[in-house]
């Protein structure tokens, strides 16, 4: 989308990214919606809880015409898609009418430059094997070094 852009996100929207999170639960075609407050369950915190306050946290944006439509964010934790304590662990989602568009291959790749400038050298996830997101992040160079009946833990290696 050309009225979209990625941008990095401002410590006073890391608010937001409990809002994207929310987004990026991954949810079969059809199944309810969790709750709101999953978010705020221990193992989901480590993903927004006072964001900014580590050097290697990052956050970026998509921003379409004033709105915040997509959020791409890393940090160091022990989370769904942990490999190492020294390497990244990404959550990325976009708001579902913007989805589609390019916006989360565009928010990804920014992201990559961004890491690679840093001088990272593994950035990792965690993805539901259903989910339509593995093939883009396939086509992005990650890939599988560990699975669970429903989950793919993908590393791109810079």
């Amino acid at each position: 989308m050309s009225d979209c852009f990625i941008r990095n996100m401002q410590p006073e929207e890391y608010g937001l990214l409990k809002d994207f999170l929310y987004e990026a639960i991954f949810r079969p075609q059809g199944a309810p919606a969790p709750p709101y407050e999953i978010v705020n369950h221990p193992a989901l915190r480590l993903y927004h809880e006072e964001f900014g306050s580590e050097k290697q946290d990052l956050a970026l944006c998509a921003e379409c015409r004033a709105e915040v439509v997509g959020a791409i964010w890393c940090r160091c934790m022990n989370g769904y898609g942990h490999v190492a304590d020294d390497i990244p662990e990404l959550a990325m989602a976009v708001k579902v009418p913007f989805r589609g568009r390019g916006i989360g291959k565009r928010l990804l790749q920014k992201l990559l430059d961004e890491l690679k400038g840093r001088g990272c050298r593994e950035v990792s996830l965690s993805v539901q094997k259903i989910n339509f997101a593995c093939e883009l992040y396939r086509k992005a160079g990650f890939h599988t070094v560990r699975e669970t009946e429903e989950e793919y833990i993908m590393v791109y290696r810079f």
